[in-house]
């Protein structure tokens, strides 16, 4: 409910403003579409197995399930990816440099990014690779168990490991830790000044928000790999079905978290929320704003 209310929310703010989007801010859109996506074709299955104590469907719901969770992932973590290379770029390019990076240059990315978790998705259905139950049996994924078992397994594991894991993440921290140090060096040089330029308070709060996305994703499913990377070298019963299940349903949740982190970063998403409650005649206290002006126009994620 919350995945499908919150990234709702960024879709009608984004719709309500498209004229406005600044190209990166089409990564943050992208993010929530494979958010709400991934809760939409999904959670229901998972919930109703839970609900009859045992997966539904057979085989092919389970292949359906574990292609889309397979989709949905690498391409969440292939966009938070290429939000931190953007990012990157946009602090350490002037700004006639960091106007290159256009909206016909992002959807393009966008596009390249779908296609990439496509092809990785539909690569067990080919024969390179497995899809199988979770341990606990209510939830399906890539077979990690047939790591030891086949060298099929072995080569697709090892693969998918490093081209959508191990390389994004790292892409992901160096960027992060090169931003870091430029806006570090950045205030270094203006600390005798009184008064902090805006355009430096702005970067520096968007690249925190770009940082606890990117964690907040990276934080939800170390469990799940480290209980993932258990199975590869172990046998699935050596681990109680609670210590399997709590992990999926912590890296499930990562789809909650980023309407909640922009509410409390973006002036934009804010003064949007506020126009959709009074469209729509929404009275939640949560969502009410502070009194400060604000400027419709500000940006929600871009440099």
């Amino acid at each position: 409910i919350l995945t499908i209310l919150g990234n709702s929310a960024v879709l009608a703010a984004a719709v309500r403003r498209s004229t406005l989007l600044k190209s990166p801010e089409l990564l943050t859109v992208n993010l929530a579409v494979a958010d709400i996506g991934m809760a939409i074709s999904m959670y229901p299955l998972a919930i109703a197995s839970a609900w009859n104590h045992a997966w539904l469907g057979g085989d092919a719901s389970c292949i359906y399930y574990a292609l889309l969770g397979f989709l949905f992932g690498v391409c969440s973590m292939m966009t938070l990816c290429a939000m931190a290379v953007i990012r990157f770029l946009v602090t350490n390019s002037s700004k006639s440099n960091s106007n290159k990076i256009t909206k016909n240059t992002v959807c393009i990315l966008i596009t390249f990014i779908w296609l990439y978790s496509l092809f990785w998705a539909i690569l067990p259905l080919v024969g390179w690779g497995y899809y199988g139950p979770e341990p606990f049996g209510i939830s399906c994924t890539i077979a990690w168990s047939k790591f030891h078992n086949s060298s099929n397994g072995f080569s697709f594991i090892l693969s998918m490991f490093l081209l959508c894991t191990v390389l994004p993440a790292l892409t992901i921290v160096a960027c992060y830790l090169g931003i870091a140090w430029k806006v570090h060096k950045a205030y270094q040089e203006i600390q005798n000044i009184d008064r902090i330029p805006h355009a430096a308070k702005l970067e520096k709060k968007l690249t925190l928000m770009a940082v606890l996305i990117s964690v907040g994703f990276l934080s939800s499913w170390m469990p799940y790999a480290a209980a993932s990377f258990w199975s590869i070298f172990n046998s699935s019963n050596s681990l109680q079905p609670i210590v399997t299940l709590l992990p999926c349903l912590f890296a499930k949740s990562s789809t909650a978290y980023n309407p909640f982190i922009y509410y409390i970063f973006s002036k934009t998403f804010r003064h949007e929320i506020k126009q959709l409650q009074c469209c729509c005649g929404w009275r939640v206290p949560f969502f009410s704003t502070d009194s400060s002006g604000e400027n419709p126009l500000s940006m929600m994620w871009s440099g």
